[in-house]
């Protein structure tokens, strides 16, 4: 399968490859690919199978940035396909139905109604000119520039429509926002000043691999040390996750260890059971298990994956009946799966845990972007609202974990020419305007519960550099204030109601 590349309508001498993986049914990764490459004005896929299929690669889009964008899945063929109609039709596909979905058909503009109709006049302007590749091209540049700029204000409306009727059921309140504390933070007054000011739900990070160093030798002092920060002071307080089977958060003892999976269950179950009846007077809700359909270090089959799954919310439950306990999902979009194995697409993880009667209370998502990494490239508002609304149909609450995005331009994986880019270089205003539109699109989702914000403060240490809500000074950013901007607004809609 090969799709022809044009920059300005000329067949592109180069090309930055970022991000690419190809997918089949239900935007499923595939994992017989042998290669994906860029030679001489051609993208290349090479696969094992005939079915059709999409590609998925970072794209740059003029006036709007360099986004994660894909085409729709097409059969295999001698001729190549035009990469950048594909993609502009990709995009079109989705606005028609989304619109359908959230039955947004009366928008407030004859400008914004105007703005697709051009798009698809753009469009078909370019199947017309199929013959003539180069100025197609042009014409579906132009038309995909319209698309993304329409949905993503199509997903801005459908989020003031949606957080407005949520609002009016009081839906939300003061535990909607939370963040994750640092403990090596939390003794600075300017920070905890900050946290309280802000949050009323806060989540305090678990390693196995700190607590537990030595097998039957725990040590509790970090989390004992923010329990006594945070009692007393109306908090929600979440911990987790208790269970992260990804090498640095496993004990040395269990990760070298060789040791089979019934002896790697009990000492699992074990693990939660004296860390959930220590604290169970404290915790509001446990994130009990995360990331099992993503990173899987011992490489358990699909059926001890469950069975983990099983343990681990027994073990909690078991010790304390009356928090909720949460299963955790990473990289939703679910990239991982084109390249490691014993790992699973999140929503078949999810359909499994739910299907084998397991005990939970809610799923939990992480959105983490900004990074050359599977999982985090920058995507548009309107792709992480549909994404979002996949979680409608799997009858439990969502919570968001983790959320972090860059307040910075940065350079090696997080420059932007192979991370991505949400309409230009990274600023603390851009940083401002994404976590705006990103908490309202996700709040006026009435199956999302809260929103805990991945990083307080910047450090060295975060996941995403630069992404923090306060300076390394503990300074607020512009990020910081528009949160607290929309606390108060969620706040005092829900007193007039």
């Amino acid at each position: 399968m090969r799709f022809q590349v044009f920059k300005n309508g000329d067949l592109a001498n180069d090309f930055e490859l970022s991000a690419a993986y190809m997918f089949g049914a239900d935007g499923v990764p595939l994992r017989a690919i042998n290669k994906i490459r860029f030679k001489n004005g051609f993208i290349e896929c090479s696969k094992k199978g005939p079915e059709s299929a999409g590609l998925a690669l970072l794209w740059p889009v003029d006036d709007f940035g360099r986004i994660l964008l894909s085409t729709t899945r097409v059969p295999e063929r001698k001729r190549p396909y035009n990469l950048n109609i594909e993609l502009a039709r990709a995009r079109l596909m989705q606005i028609t139905l989304k619109r359908e979905d959230w039955s947004l058909f009366d928008e407030d503009t004859t400008k914004f109604e105007d703005m697709v109709h051009q798009s698809r006049e753009l469009f078909i302007e370019a199947i017309q000119n199929i013959g003539n590749p180069s100025k197609a091209s042009v014409l579906a540049d132009e038309s995909l520039q319209g698309a993304m700029i329409f949905s993503e204000r199509l997903a801005a409306k459908h989020a003031e429509v949606f957080l407005a009727a949520r609002c009016r059921t009081r839906g939300l309140g003061r535990h909607s926002l939370g963040c994750r504390i640092d403990p090596e933070l939390v003794d600075n007054a300017k920070y905890r000043k900050c946290l309280f000011d802000m949050f009323g739900y806060v989540t305090i990070p678990v390693n196995w691999a700190e607590i537990e160093s030595e097998k039957g030798d725990y040590d509790f002092s970090t989390i004992d040390h923010c329990i006594d920060i945070l009692i007393g002071r109306r908090l929600a307080i979440c911990a987790g996750p208790l269970l992260y089977f990804s090498e640095g958060h496993l004990p040395e003892w269990l990760g070298d260890g060789g040791w089979e999976f019934e002896k790697i269950r009990e000492a699992a179950y074990e693990f939660i059971s004296r860390i959930v009846t220590r604290y169970s007077r404290y915790i509001h809700a446990w994130r009990v298990i995360s990331g099992m359909n993503a990173n899987n270090h011992f490489g358990f089959n699909f059926e001890q994956m469950i069975e983990i799954t099983r343990t681990a919310c027994l073990a909690a439950r078991s010790a304390d009946n009356k928090s909720r306990k949460i299963v955790e999902i990473l990289f939703p979009w679910g990239e991982y799966y084109a390249k490691k194995k014993k790992t699973v697409p999140p929503l078949v993880y999810a359909d499994m845990v739910i299907q084998s009667a397991i005990s939970f209370d809610a799923f939990a998502v992480q959105l983490l972007f900004g990074k050359d990494r599977p999982g985090m490239h920058i995507r548009d508002m309107m792709q992480i609202s549909s994404m979002l609304d996949y979680f409608a149909a799997v009858v439990k609450p969502v919570h968001i974990t983790g959320v972090a995005i860059p307040g910075q331009s940065m350079t090696d994986d997080q420059d932007g020419r192979v991370a991505g880019e949400w309409h230009r270089g990274w600023d603390q205003s851009l940083q401002s305007d994404w976590i705006e539109q990103f908490y309202k699109i996700a709040l006026g989702k009435p199956f999302v519960n809260s929103i805990t914000y991945s990083n307080l403060a910047d450090t060295d240490k975060n996941d995403v550099l630069g992404s923090g809500l306060l300076t390394e000074g503990f300074e607020p950013k512009e990020t910081f204030h528009t949160l607290k901007k929309l606390q108060k607004l969620l706040l005092t809609r829900q007193k007039k109601v």
